[in-house]
C-alpha cells in the first residue's frame, strides 16, 4: 500500500465553521490543536474552512467553530439557518462538534440581544441566551465527570439557560459559567459540545481534543487507537491559568 492510501485510510475531514466571523480570542488555537493531536494520533486531518456562502464538504468527520461579537454572529446567522437541517442532521448521525460562545449561542434555540434583537438558531443544543448585564470574564475551571478538570477563558455577557435535552459540559469550580446562578458550564447533545471557554479550549486540554477526534475516527475509520503523547506542556497552562482567575 502506498503512503497516499494510507493517508486516505487514516484521513479526517475537520469543518472550521465561519472563521472569518467567528474567531476571536484564540479560538483558531482550537483548529491548530487538533490538526497537530490527530497527527500525533497517526491520523491524517484536513481542514476545510466553510464561510457563508461556501458550498458544505460532503465528508465532514468533525465540526469546530468559535465566538464572534454581536455583528460577527449578525453576518452568519442568515446562513446557517440556511443549513440548519444539514448540521442537524450530521449531529444526530454522530459527527462530533465543539462549538465556542457566540456559535454554543447559534447552535441553540435563539439568542436575544442586549438590544433586544432575536437571532434564531438551528436548535442542535437545548440552550436559550439572552444578553445580560454583567459581562463574566477571566479564567475558569469546571470539573466534569466525562473530561476531568478543564480549564478555559471565559469572556461573555450571555445568559444561557438549559433545557432537559441538554447535560452541562460541567460544574463550575472557579469562574461564571452559563450564567451568574447556575453554577453549571457549556452544553452537551450526544457528541456536541457547547462551550464558552476560549483561550485556546483545546490546548490546555488533550482530553477534550482525544474526545473529538476518537469520536470522529471511530464513525469514519471504526476504530481510533490512541498514542502516547507527552501532555507536559499543556499540565504547565494549565496550571498556570488555574493560579491567575482573571
Amino acid at each position: 500500500m502506498s503512503e497516499s492510501d494510507v493517508a486516505r485510510e487514516r484521513e479526517l475531514t475537520i469543518l472550521s465553521l465561519y472563521p472569518r466571523d467567528m474567531n476571536i480570542y484564540g479560538d483558531r488555537g482550537n483548529v491548530l490543536a487538533l490538526v497537530r493531536r490527530a497527527r500525533q494520533h497517526g491520523l491524517s486531518p484536513r481542514v476545510v474552512e466553510l464561510n457563508a456562502g461556501d458550498a458544505l464538504p460532503g465528508d465532514v468527520d468533525l465540526v469546530i467553530g468559535g465566538g464572534g461579537q454581536d455583528s460577527g454572529q449578525g453576518r452568519v446567522v442568515s446562513d446557517l439557518q440556511g443549513r440548519r437541517d444539514e448540521f442537524r442532521a450530521l449531529a444526530e448521525d454522530g459527527v462530533p462538534m465543539l462549538v465556542i460562545c457566540g456559535l454554543f449561542q447559534l447552535f441553540g434555540h435563539r439568542f436575544i440581544t442586549n438590544t433586544g434583537a432575536e437571532l434564531s438558531g438551528i436548535g442542535v443544543l437545548d440552550v436559550e441566551t439572552r444578553g445580560g448585564d454583567e459581562r463574566m470574564i477571566g479564567n475558569i475551571v469546571v470539573s466534569s465527570d466525562e473530561f476531568g478538570e478543564i480549564v478555559g477563558y471565559e469572556n461573555h455577557s450571555g445568559d444561557t439557560m438549559l433545557g432537559g435535552g441538554s447535560r452541562p459540559l460541567g460544574r463550575v469550580l472557579q469562574g461564571a459559567g452559563n450564567n451568574p446562578r447556575d453554577g453549571v458550564e457549556g452544553a452537551r447533545t450526544g457528541n456536541v459540545i457547547g462551550s464558552y471557554l476560549h483561550g485556546s479550549l483545546l490546548p490546555k486540554n488533550p482530553s477534550v481534543s482525544d474526545f473529538l477526534i476518537g469520536e470522529a475516527a471511530r464513525r469514519r475509520h471504526g476504530s481510533f487507537e490512541p498514542r502516547e503523547i507527552d501532555d507536559t506542556t499543556a499540565v504547565r497552562a494549565r496550571a498556570s491559568a488555574k493560579r491567575r482567575p482573571r
